[in-house]
């Protein structure tokens, strides 16, 4: 008979809870009519694998040390149809496995929300849950446009089928975060359902700053918008302002005067933001290109509407405004016997704009090459 569930604990140095999590699931599971197996995905250096293989779970012994790991390392060993998987310290209540077994009966995803349910006392640091995992969860609904409301709930069940769709690479904390953002990317369907949370036995493995920073590094990894385009869009459109300004003159507010230092710091933060505008643009083309966006309007806009020899020509226009400006003063400084002049802020204008150009002349070539596979 075929494996219909199968259960996995990512384990290192559990030996005091552990006991209490494989018979907690025994007994529930005996009284389900499904084939189970409980597989203790183990990296310990105590009496954990020792306790696991006598309670009759499958120990799958490995020294890679990392959540992403000992989960990656377990859903490689199962056989079954439905992947329930949670944490070794007795924190979660294997009692609740049916509803998750019943939810995955019409979902690809289950995820237990500790948020929507309720969490005991001493559960959860106060810093974990008032700051670290709400601020966290909302930059993933921010971010990926989802309304999971625990990001970061080790309970959950997947169907295998379903996770073999996801392609999971990372190995540490940061795999919880993984997990959600590739299934919604891979528009799965995802149910969230209230479960318990109880104070873990022995001491955790979490470090609260470093997972914390995984998490987030992860987020905006995947989300090119976020970590380029608007903040590359600020800075741009900031220092076009400045630079708008103070072409003509210098200007005075509330007696503060802003003159050509301010319109170098314009010239300086136009560029920084164009370059980090096609940094987010040269990312999403690749994300594309290789399979980790599925549907992307924009590179999808700019594959249909936007050429090569489009791109060349906007470029060319910007680099040619920017040569004909210093082009003119040029000859003005020629036909007037060489004077000393002063046309710094229109040579800081055309320096800029014959950048951009410059930019965007290599950046159409650059994501055209990455773009060729897919028209």
């Amino acid at each position: 008979m075929g494996v219909n569930v199968s259960i996995v604990l990512p384990c290192r140095n559990e030996e005091a809870s552990l006991s209490l999590c494989l018979n907690s699931i025994k007994s529930v599971m005996s009284k389900l009519d499904y084939s189970y197996e409980i597989i203790v995905s183990d990296s310990s250096r105590d009496r954990s694998p020792i306790i696991a293989r006598k309670l009759g779970a499958r120990v799958i012994k490995h020294d890679k040390i990392g959540y992403g790991n000992a989960l990656m390392e377990g859903f490689s060993a199962s056989k079954g149809e439905i992947i329930v998987m949670a944490d070794a310290d007795n924190s979660y209540d294997f009692q609740e496995i049916p509803k998750f077994l019943e939810a995955i009966k019409t979902s690809d995803f289950v995820i237990g929300s500790r948020f929507k349910g309720s969490i005991n006392k001493g559960a959860m640091p106060f810093f974990h849950r008032y700051l670290g995992n709400p601020i966290l969860t909302s930059i993933l609904k921010m971010f990926f446009h989802t309304n999971i409301s625990d990001a970061h709930s080790g309970f959950r069940a997947i169907k295998k089928s379903a996770l073999q769709k996801l392609d999971l690479n990372t190995t540490g904390m940061e795999f919880a975060s993984e997990m959600i953002i590739t299934a919604v990317k891979k528009r799965l369907k995802i149910k969230e359902l209230p479960v318990n949370y109880h104070k873990r036995i022995g001491c955790s493995k979490m470090n609260s700053l470093s997972d914390g920073w995984k998490h987030l590094r992860f987020m905006l990894l995947y989300s090119p918008s976020y970590l380029f385009f608007l903040p590359g869009l600020v800075i741009f459109l900031l220092g076009l302002l400045m630079m708008i300004l103070l072409l003509p003159d210098m200007i005075t507010i509330k007696g503060f005067n802003f003159d050509i230092h301010f319109l170098i710091l314009g010239s300086f933060l136009s560029l920084l933001g164009f370059q980090i505008i096609l940094l987010g643009l040269y990312s999403r083309t690749y994300s594309k290109a290789v399979g980790f966006e599925e549907h992307d309007k924009l590179i999808d806009f700019i594959a249909k509407h936007i050429s090569l020899e489009r791109g060349l020509l906007v470029g060319l226009v910007f680099f040619f405004i920017g040569l004909i400006i210093s082009f003119k003063i040029f000859i003005y400084w020629v036909l007037n016997g060489f004077p000393g002049i002063f046309e710094v802020r229109k040579l800081i204008f055309a320096s800029t704009m014959g950048l951009m150009g410059i930019q965007l002349i290599f950046s159409s070539f650059f994501l055209s090459l990455m773009l060729v596979e897919r028209k």
